[in-house]
């Protein structure tokens, strides 16, 4: 069983922001900046490669439901995800990157 479907079966604590049926979005324990959440299916899906298009859209529904929640819907923030080895992609468990919280520098420079 992988790091994030212990995670969803409670075997590992978390800090939950929010949690439904499907997703659950929880602290990253090695924040990157001063707000960093992850969210994840909770059923495993391995990689973005690999979701249905209705659980996307229904994940998309869910990142904006926390954007909200957070308050950073309208001052800004970063969503990101890895997709396999070369993505850079460490649990292999599909999860979004949601960072905010502070002005994030740019990722590449010219």
């Amino acid at each position: 069983m992988c790091l994030f479907c212990k995670i969803v079966d409670g075997d590992i604590p978390s800090k939950k922001i929010y949690e439904d049926d499907e997703f659950l979005c929880f602290e990253d324990i090695n924040r990157l900046s001063k707000i960093h959440i992850l969210i994840i299916p909770k059923k495993h899906i391995e990689s973005f490669e690999d979701i249905l298009p209705q659980t996307m859209a229904n994940m998309t529904k869910t990142i904006q439901t926390i954007t909200k929640k957070l308050d950073i819907n309208k001052s800004g923030y970063r969503l990101i995800t890895n997709i396999a080895k070369d993505g850079g992609q460490e649990v292999k468990h599909l999860h979004f990157h949601l960072l905010s919280g502070e002005k994030l520098g740019a990722m590449y420079k010219k």
